[in-house]
Parts: structure tokens; C-alpha cells; sequence
């Protein structure tokens, strides 16, 4: 035995060494800090004299080759603990080390078992080590991401050891468990799932719903075990256990609301009215009709199970639920939006997953309501009884109105709520279609002749620039106020002269398409299908009322991608699309072409021609769109070329959102007003405004929906004409700025600039 100890020593003694190696090249690297030497620390002392017990106990002289295999992932298991402990104490971890790191013991998860078999050298004390780093790198993963979506993923990390905890009270716990296919693949789904949540490359709410998968399927491979082990014990565990997890998830089902400000531990401690009213039914009714009852409300709860999902999305990012009658159309511009951001082959496993996830949903809760049907008819009378004790008290606490925790109402009705808010939104979508058309047709200006139009403009180049996701919060910002002030001095250098204020946008977080419809139409375009029905008819926009008066109108649009028949609608005579542009730069996803190659193009394509007439152009600069992958420095124009130039600069690092999007808004600001300052004449009027606020997750929640705009000219005629809409000097609306309707616009610019 002194001969196997030493043997064993001897391999721990390379595995410290390769540990002390591994956290000196993450201090080179990433500047590993103390902290994070001493966790790396912590993780290597730990293995050490557990590995050294579990060796003696087991009588074991030497690690075999796939043991080696798994003490390397424990070593890059203590590196990953190492750069999370260390990211903790400064806010976030390196995440391209921290993915790197984690991917390979993920990678080498998939070796060890196999050099086991081939070997002849699979073992119980291997397999247990190679279990105990599986659940530590587990739980250690899941601690940044829980700080990226919420404590609730610290039940993934925290699943094992609870287990191992039960079983101390629980003998029969500590049974072995079969070999199980279905358990190794959920267990790496869990690694899976936590590294791509960790590197930050999903939106919040895509990445919350993966890790909310995994979180599912691990919970349904405990139980399974735990039911199995219960069932050999000789016990009653898969009755009591299951029925135990259908009514917690028909509860949650019940329960959940729809709303991310609502999303806490306590929304779940409330009596569903919903489910008492379906227990009574079920009691009234034999169970052959019952089962039918039954299933059919499973898929209903199911269904809506769904749509509170949904729902919880589009707050996240749009600041309001789910409208099944519109929102499904803007399902491919999220998938094409997402193959742009993270590649094709993420975007086809994140709408796999989606689809998966639905089914699965629907599949479970329905399983889940015909469970405890059946156990309603076999226990009527204890049913009874629960129903009568559940209802007094659900009417108590809604007479009293109870809370348990702040703002949530013991006394639920939920489900019922958000159905009778369903019924009532579709109802009214239908019924705003005709007062839409009667929006529509009520233009002042639709008989103008065009003679009249834009008659104080003649002449001059008018260019409206919308800046992606511009809104209200970016102004105090101080990258983009020094932009702001910056740009303001050099622009009055230059002879040119702003005024600014804010308009209230038709939406917030994206559809974007829906603010240029608004403004450029001078009506309120809040929904797809109104959106769809203003551009299938003949409203005068102020690009076509342009045109008609004798000016070029284009539009660029970097971020457009295939064909865009709107284009006939707004009146334009050329759109330069992504394809048009001419770009050859680095790709760091969409948004690809950086906002001043888009400037330099349209400058070299339109706007510096000799040989053209007076221009209307709209330009959408998206750098600024979500998710602020690829932000550069503002380049020397004659080095802008075909983009090559941009190589030089490396993509976004992995800085909060927040802060990435306050850079990004300030490249499109400074790109633009450097082009106004280089560019720029005594012809040129420029509108620039925002689009719309970014998604609540950066904002905050009641941010509104306002965005900043300003008129900027060298010409004091030009803004003479709108010294009375009461707009402030400057680039930078204060807050004391006038707020208009977005769709005030187009009738104020052309009573303004018409005789």
C-alpha cells in the first residue's frame, strides 16, 4: 500500500502542479487577482485530500487512464471556480476564458467514460469522481449566470447536493441507481446549457428559457431517480412523488404570471381559483366524461402556459405582452435577426429548442392535469373536503385581500384574467382596423398639389437619420452626452446650428420598421397589422411627398437584408440595401456594416455625386442595434475604403449591456456628426432622431417610450421656420423639452417647410 500511495501522490503532486500552472496562465491572461488564486486554491486543496481519502477507501494503487482523464477536468474545473470567484469580486467573470475553460471540461466529459470501456478500467470509484466534478463544475457554472438571469439558476448547481442532503435522512437515498442514457444527457445538457447562458451570445430572454429547459429535464431525471429508489425500497414513491410533481406544476401553471415585474418566489404562493372551479367540475362528472374534461383543460393550461412565456418575452423586450393576432409575423424577422447575431446554426438549435420546449410544455401539463383527475375520482371524498377547506379560505383572503409578500394577492384568478385579456385584446385588434382606415384616410395633406409642398426646402438636401434604439435613457449617459456637447461645439464651428426635443415612439425594444412608418406617414402605427394595412394603400409619406416635389429619394438601409417591397409605398427612387453597400469588412454578426462605412457609402453612392438633383434621404444607422457586438472608433474618412479598415478593431468585450449600448449609441452619434462636419453644406438639413428605447433589461422598467430629435442646418431660414414649435438649442433635449406623438411630425414638417 506504501508503494499505490505514492504512486498516487505522485499523480495529484502533477495534477497541483498543472492547477498552479493553469491559474499562472490565467493571471497572464485575464489578470487572475487573488481572490481567484485562492479559490483556485481552495478547489486544488479540496480534491487533494478528498481524491487521497476515496483512494484508500477503495484500496486503489494507482489512477487509470480515464481517472487521469477526469482529474484534468477537475484541474480546469478549479480554473473555471477560479475565474468565476475572481469575476464575482469585479461584477462579471472573462467569459471567452471562462467559456473556453468550461467547453473543455465539457468536451473531455464525453472522453473519460469512453477510455474507461475501451480500457477495461471503468470502476465505482471512477465513477463517482467523475459524477462529483460533473455536479461541481455544475454548480459552479452556475453561479455567473445566475448573476446574468436570476438566483433561480443556483437550483441547477444546488440540485446534487440537495439530493445527497435528503439522503442522510432518506436510507433508502443512498441505493445505487441504474445506468441510465437519458440521465447522461440531461446532465450534459446542464454543462451545455450554463456555458452558452455564461457567454452572453443569446438574448436574456432566449438564454433564461434554455437554462429553464435544462433546469426542467433535471428536475424530471431527480424525480425519476428518486421515484425508482423509493419503488425498490419497497415504498409507495411513485404515486405520492408524482402526483406530488403534476399538482406543483399545474400550480405553477395556474399561478405564473406573465409580467418579468411580477416573476418572484412569492407569485407562486397563491390559490388558484381556476383549479378549484375544475376539481368541483370533475367531481360533478363520471370519469368517463371527466377524462375528457380533463384533458381537454390540460391542453388549454398547456396552451396558455405558452403564451404566459411569450408574454414574459416580449415584456422583456418590447415592454408589453403577447398579441396572437399580430405577433407571429415577427417571429422571422427574430429568427433572421438571430441567425445575423449568433450564427445560422445557434439560431436553428434556439428555434429547436423553442419548438421543443412548447411541445414539451403542453405535453407535460396536460399529462400533469389528467394525473390528478384520476386522483380526484379515485379520492372524491378528501377531494371534496380540500375544495370546500381551499374555497373558504380563497374567500377569505380575496374579501381580506391577503398578501403573503408585497402587491400578490393570495386569493388568484390569473388564468381567468389573462383569457379575459386575450378575448378583449383580439376583439379590439379587430375592431382598430377600421378606425385605422379612418386614421388613414383623414390626411390634410392629400390634396395638396405638389407644387405646394416642402417649398421653403427647394433646393436643399434633406437627410433623416434614424438612430437604432436612440431613446430618452441614452441622453444622460456620458459617453453619449460627451458626444452630444462635441459634437454641438464642432458643429458651430463648422456654421451649424440644432434644435432638439422628443417624440413618443409607437414602440420600444425593437420593431423598428413601426417608428419610420409612423413618422414618415404622420399616423400611429403601434401593431404589425396596422403596419401592414398602411402600406397596402396610398398614404401620402413624407419621402413620396418629397419625390412628388421634385427631389431623389433613397433609402439606406444596412441592416436590410432581402427583398423590401414597401419601398413603392414610401415613394423612394433607390434602395441601398446591405448587399448594395459594397462592404467588405469583418463580420462580427448584425448588425455587420459599422455606421460610418454606411455614411461613406452613401456619400460616395448618392449624396456626393455632382451630377444629381436636390436628395431625400432616409438612413437607419444600425451599429446601435442590440446586441452591441462590434462598436469601432471612429476612423479617418479617406481610410473607410471598402471596409477592410475595420478588421483592425476587435469586437465588443464582454462589458454589461448596458454600458455596450451607451458605446454603441455614441459610434452612430459621433459617426453621423462627424459626416454632417465633413460632409456638410450650406444644403444640407438634417433630421436625426431615435427609433425607439432599447429593451426594459437596460433601461429599467418605466423608462417610457420617448427618443430624442433634432433639426440641424447652416441655413437660419431653415430653422426660422420651426422657431415656434418651442424646441431647445442644441443637440441634447433637456428635460424640460417639448414631447410630441411621433405621428405629429409629418404634419408639423410640412406645414412648416410648405407655402
Amino acid at each position: 500500500m506504501t508503494g499505490a500511495r505514492s504512486r498516487t501522490r505522485q499523480q495529484l503532486a502533477v495534477a497541483a502542479g498543472a492547477q498552479v500552472v493553469l491559474l499562472a496562465v490565467l493571471s497572464v491572461g485575464v489578470g487572475l487577482g487573488p481572490v481567484g488564486w485562492l479559490a483556485g486554491s481552495a478547489c486544488l486543496v479540496g480534491l487533494c485530500v478528498l481524491l487521497t481519502a476515496a483512494t484508500q477507501r477503495a484500496g486503489v494503487a494507482a489512477l487509470g487512464p480515464a481517472d487521469l482523464v477526469t482529474l484534468t477536468r477537475a484541474v480546469l474545473t478549479g480554473g473555471v471556480c477560479a475565474l468565476v470567484a475572481d469575476g464575482l469580486r469585479d461584477g462579471a467573470p472573462a467569459t471567452g476564458p471562462l467559456v473556453v475553460v468550461a467547453s473543455v471540461a465539457l468536451v473531455l466529459d464525453a472522453v473519460d467514460g469512453r477510455v474507461a470501456r475501451r480500457s477495461g478500467t471503468a470502476s465505482p470509484l471512477g465513477a463517482r469522481f467523475d459524477m462529483e466534478v460533473d455536479s461541481f463544475l455544475v454548480l459552479v457554472l452556475s453561479v455567473p449566470v445566475a448573476v446574468l438571469l436570476g438566483p433561480w439558476v443556483l437550483a441547477i448547481g444546488l440540485m446534487r447536493y440537495a439530493f445527497v442532503a435528503a439522503s442522510w435522512w432518506l436510507p433508502w437515498l443512498r441505493s445505487p441507481l441504474p445506468t441510465r442514457y437519458s440521465a447522461k444527457v440531461v446532465a450534459a445538457l446542464q454543462g451545455i446549457a450554463l456555458v452558452v447562458a455564461a457567454a452572453d451570445v443569446l438574448p436574456r430572454p432566449w438564454a433564461a428559457a434554455l437554462v429553464a429547459v435544462a433546469l426542467a429535464f433535471l428536475v424530471w431525471s431527480f424525480g425519476h431517480d428518486v421515484a425508482w429508489l423509493r419503488r425498490s425500497a419497497g415504498g409507495r414513491a411513485p404515486t405520492w412523488v408524482t402526483s406530488t410533481l403534476a399538482g406543483a406544476l399545474v400550480l405553477a401553471a395556474l399561478v405564473a404570471p406573465n409580467e418579468l415585474t411580477a416573476l418572484s418566489p412569492g407569485a407562486f404562493l397563491r390559490i388558484p381559483a381556476e383549479g378549484l372551479v375544475a376539481v368541483a367540475v370533475l367531481l360533478a362528472l363520471p370519469w368517463r366524461h371527466g377524462r375528457v374534461v380533463a384533458a381537454v383543460a390540460g391542453v388549454a393550461l398547456g396552451l396558455l402556459t405558452v403564451l404566459k412565456a411569450l408574454d414574459l418575452g416580449f415584456s422583456a423586450v418590447l415592454a408589453r405582452p403577447f398579441d396572437p393576432l399580430t405577433d407571429w409575423t415577427a417571429f422571422a424577422p427574430a429568427v433572421e435577426f438571430l441567425s445575423g447575431s449568433t450564427g445560422r446554426v445557434a439560431a436553428i438549435a434556439a428555434v429547436v429548442v423553442a419548438v421543443v420546449t412548447a411541445v414539451a410544455v403542453v405535453v407535460l401539463v396536460t399529462g400533469a392535469v389528467l394525473r390528478l383527475g384520476r386522483l380526484v375520482h379515485r379520492r372524491r371524498s378528501a377531494a371534496a373536503r380540500s375544495v370546500l377547506v381551499l374555497g373558504t379560505a380563497w374567500v377569505t383572503c380575496a374579501v381580506f385581500g391577503t398578501q403573503l409578500v408585497p402587491h400578490v394577492h393570495v386569493a388568484a384568478a390569473s388564468t381567468a384574467t389573462l383569457v379575459r385579456d386575450r378575448v378583449v385584446q383580439v376583439r379590439a385588434d379587430l375592431q382598430d382596423r377600421q378606425a385605422f382606415a379612418a386614421q388613414v384616410a383623414a390626411d390634410a395633406f392629400r390634396d395638396r398639389p405638389a407644387a405646394e409642398l416642402l417649398t421653403a426646402l427647394r433646393g436643399k438636401d434633406v437627410v433623416v437619420a434614424f438612430v437604432e434604439s436612440y431613446g430618452r435613457s441614452a441622453v444622460p449617459a456620458p459617453q453619449v452626452g460627451a458626444v452630444l456637447e462635441d459634437g454641438r461645439r464642432r458643429l458651430a464651428s463648422a456654421g451649424f446650428s440644432a434644435r432638439s426635443a422628443l417624440l413618443t415612439s409607437p414602440t420600444t425594444g425593437a420593431y423598428s420598421w413601426l417608428a419610420h412608418a409612423t413618422l414618415l406617414s404622420g399616423t400611429w402605427v403601434d401593431s404589425q397589422h396596422r403596419y401592414r394595412d398602411l402600406v397596402s394603400g396610398d398614404r401620402l409619406t413624407l419621402t413620396r411627398a418629397f419625390r412628388d416635389a421634385g427631389w431623389r429619394t433613397v433609402a439606406v438601409m444596412p441592416g436590410t437584408t432581402r427583398a423590401w417591397p414597401e419601398a413603392a409605398f414610401y415613394g423612394l427612387d433607390r434602395v441601398l440595401a446591405a448587399d448594395d453597400l459594397g462592404y467588405r469588412g469583418p463580420d462580427h454578426g448584425w448588425p455587420t456594416i459599422p455606421d460610418q462605412y454606411t455614411l461613406a457609402a452613401f456619400e460616395r453612392l448618392e449624396h456626393g455625386r455632382a451630377d444629381r438633383p436636390p436628395l431625400m434621404a432616409e438612413i437607419v444607422l444600425a451599429s446601435s442595434h442590440s446586441p452591441w457586438q462590434f462598436v469601432p472608433p471612429v476612423v479617418d474618412w479617406d481610410e473607410v475604403g471598402d471596409g477592410s479598415a475595420f478588421a483592425a478593431f476587435p469586437p465588443a468585450d464582454g462589458a454589461p449591456e448596458r454600458e455596450r449600448y451607451r458605446d454603441a449609441v455614441a459610434y452612430s452619434l459621433a459617426s453621423l456628426l462627424s459626416w454632417v462636419e465633413t460632409h456638410g453644406d450650406d444644403d444640407l438639413v438634417l433630421v436625426v432622431l431615435g427609433d425607439h428605447q432599447p429593451f426594459p433589461v437596460v433601461t429599467g422598467d418605466g423608462a417610457g417610450a420617448d427618443v430624442p430629435v433634432s433639426v440641424v442646418s447652416r441655413d437660419p431660414a431653415v430653422l426660422d421656420r420651426i422657431a415656434g414649435w418651442g424646441w431647445q438649442e442644441g443637440l441634447r433635449p433637456g428635460p424640460r423639452a417639448p414631447v410630441w406623438r411621433m405621428d405629429a411630425f409629418r404634419d408639423r414638417f410640412l406645414t412648416a417647410f410648405s407655402s
